[in-house]
């Protein structure tokens, strides 16, 4: 009955992330373009409702054919809210349909994670926003995800990956991805030999999460890229919010690298206060 209730209230009152209208005020009136999307939490009635108030977005996704997204084709196709915008299907690592410097922001939920050569995507980008331009990078901490098991990936990995070139037919991270697994915790998923065959699969389905995040190694990553880190907060049950900006300016993330931050400190999830 309480669940029930909390659903009804939800419809009219849709939960919030703490300081959403700050962020509203930064993405309003500006066009950008999401990586993955559209994404539930950007829409209006979503945690994040950034939807709502900007002036346009595009959409990059890998293929035309999701399982999260479904059929999708390139062209003015991306649909957010009641909104459309320009289709992209391309990998993330790869956007040179698009000119330098084009958006004013960029949106990433749930989507780097699954993406093998992480600096190569952040490099593109990057490349692709505009100097004072926003990124808003929301990702899935491990320890409340069926990744809990395993273990957070280190900085040092992902340049490893960026200089070995790892491609999406990349394979290293299949057994952890299978055997450390906790199916409990996975919905789209019911058996180990599903989860296998799955993950076998995973160049045409990209359902892998190749790097495991939580707070510090996500700051991290941003910081290698050399991005100005504006906010780093977290939403009820799994997800990191990190907003940063692409700035020519001289800046220093140190204040967010500390382990002695209280985003760190006051983290309901253990392995950010280790």
């Amino acid at each position: 009955m309480l669940k029930k209730l909390d659903r009804a209230f939800r419809r009219f009152f849709p939960k919030r992330l703490t300081g959403n209208k700050e962020y509203l005020e930064i993405f309003r009136n500006l066009k950008g373009i999401e990586v993955g999307g559209p994404s539930p939490a950007f829409s209006t009635r979503g945690w994040l409702p950034i939807y709502r108030v900007i002036a346009g977005l595009d959409g990059c996704n890998f293929s035309s054919n999701t399982i999260w997204e479904g059929s999708i084709r390139e062209g003015n196709t991306f649909k957010y809210d009641d909104k459309t915008g320009y289709q992209y299907i391309s990998d993330a690592t790869d956007l040179s349909q698009v000119p330098d410097d084009k958006y004013d922001f960029l949106l990433s939920c749930h989507s780097l994670e699954h993406i093998a050569n992480p600096i190569k995507a952040l490099n593109e980008w990057k490349r692709i926003v505009k100097n004072n331009g926003y990124f808003l990078f929301v990702l899935p901490h491990k320890d409340g995800t069926f990744d809990h098991r395993r273990p957070v990936t280190t900085l040092e990995h992902v340049i490893a990956d960026y200089d070995n070139n790892t491609t999406e037919h990349d394979t290293t991270h299949f057994d952890d991805a299978i055997n450390l697994h906790d199916i409990s915790k996975d919905h789209g998923i019911d058996s180990y030999e599903a989860l296998t065959e799955r993950t076998k699969n995973n160049f045409e389905n990209r359902s892998v999460h190749h790097h495991i995040f939580n707070t510090p190694f996500l700051v991290s990553l941003v910081d290698q890229m050399k991005l100005k880190v504006l906010r780093v907060t977290h939403f009820s049950p799994f997800h990191i919010i990190v907003l940063a900006q692409k700035t020519d300016q001289t800046f220093n993330n140190a204040e967010w690298l500390s382990k002695r931050n209280p985003v760190y400190i006051n983290s309901r999830f253990p392995s950010d206060r280790l």
